[in-house]
């Protein structure tokens, strides 16, 4: 996407001045994220802050807090928010998820400018649509490198502090290449997390899957729901695409 900024039919999200643009990994984990009506939200690596807001529109009731450790993605994830009908909603932080996850909430009175025990409190949903790759060729781009691959986070942490913050009978949402999956799976079962339901992406009918949706919850679970998208067909929108993303999509 060559354009600035991408128009979503609530909100407009700019993403000139961030590594990583809006794209379809993003747009589908904020579009099928299947929360159960959550009080409080973290977007982990939120960027531009796309799954911020779309998790704000489609969960009005929701405070959501949105995290980068990059500099340049968090002052773009603050324009866009303020710039949106959720700014009231959306907090944007400049820090790190191992920070957030260590913060004690017995903690004394921060610093000005530090994180406030509040905001590390448990959350009712957490989504991440995490830096995937852990044993490829570097970018050049250090802002890019650090959105894409897993350099600063890696899987271990990710679910690790997760299941940290999570509330009891919290849920967790990705999207995470499907080559990943198993193994982020396993990761989950030894945190305490349960796998609730999948859902395999197929960009056309020819080709296998290459990313995956989960979501998983704090506690035990029963046999998950394991369903596959097809995103096109003859190059237009698949039904069931289309329909996932018609609240956003003009």
């Amino acid at each position: 996407m060559s354009n600035a900024y991408f128009q979503f039919k609530q909100f407009t999200v700019r993403h000139d001045q961030c590594a990583m643009k809006v794209g379809t990994d993003g747009v589908l984990l904020g579009a099928w994220a299947p929360f159960r009506q959550p009080a409080t939200i973290l977007d982990i690596g939120t960027g531009s802050g796309l799954i911020a807001l779309m998790l704000a529109q489609r969960y009005p009731q929701a405070t959501l807090t949105a995290i980068d450790i990059d500099a340049s993605a968090i002052a773009q994830a603050t324009a866009n928010v303020a710039s949106s009908p959720f700014q009231s909603r959306i907090s944007v932080l400049h820090t790190s998820l191992q920070q957030l996850a260590s913060l004690s909430l017995a903690a004394s009175q921060p610093a000005a400018g530090t994180l406030t025990p509040q905001q590390a409190a448990p959350f009712s949903a957490i989504a991440c649509n995490p830096p995937f790759f852990e044993n490829s060729l570097l970018a050049s781009d250090p802002s890019r490198c650090t959105a894409r691959h897993a350099t600063e986070l890696t899987l271990d942490e990710l679910v690790a502090s997760a299941a940290r913050l999570l509330q009891p009978d919290g849920q967790f949402a990705v999207v995470i290449p499907t080559d990943s999956f198993e193994r982020l799976r396993r990761l989950c079962f030894v945190a305490g997390l349960s796998l609730e339901t999948a859902c395999h992406v197929q960009t056309t009918p020819r080709k296998t899957p290459k990313r995956t949706l989960a979501c998983f919850h704090k506690g035990a679970s029963e046999a998950p729901d394991i369903a596959t998208l097809l995103l096109t067909v003859d190059g237009l929108r698949s039904p069931a695409y289309a329909a996932l993303t018609a609240d956003f999509y003009l």
